[in-house]
């Protein structure tokens, strides 16, 4: 017996910082590749976690974020440098990540209620939020317990 709908073709997984390392980790010859990645950064190498976060935050620079960036997919505006540039300020100033409610309040303040709440953050930093790729890119440390 022959059925007579189509097969739907599966929906393509989406790609996060994550599964690209661990797709490339298990094609590498390094026996310490699951561990760290690194990335190329005005010709040298600047090391990540697997996930991407940054090893040595004094490594950061804007290219890197750049770099970053493109590795995530993501096409850096002025409204993502913004971000950015709260986020590394915020933990020179406090020595701690900004949570979103303080990404909140100041860019509600910067760019009103209509692009200065949560809902933007998340849409202009989709893989994770301003507080998980919004810090990869701005080149923090991942949290202890994030995961």
């Amino acid at each position: 017996m022959t059925m007579s709908h189509k097969e739907t073709p599966p929906k393509p997984k989406l790609q996060t910082p994550k599964s690209i390392f661990l797709e490339e980790a298990r094609e590498s010859t390094n026996p310490y590749a699951i561990y760290t990645k690194s990335l190329m950064v005005d010709g040298r190498k600047v090391l990540t976690d697997p996930e991407g976060y940054i090893l040595n935050m004094d490594e950061w620079s804007e290219d890197f974020a750049r770099a970053q960036a493109e590795r995530e997919g993501l096409v850096l505006t002025d409204e993502h440098w913004q971000v950015i540039h709260f986020i590394r300020e915020y933990y020179e100033d406090h020595n701690v990540q900004a949570q979103v409610r303080d990404m909140v309040m100041h860019f509600r303040t910067l760019w009103g209620p209509d692009k200065g709440n949560s809902r933007h953050l998340h849409d202009i930093f989709p893989m994770g939020g301003p507080q998980k790729q919004g810090n990869r890119v701005a080149g923090i440390r991942k949290t202890k317990g994030e995961h």
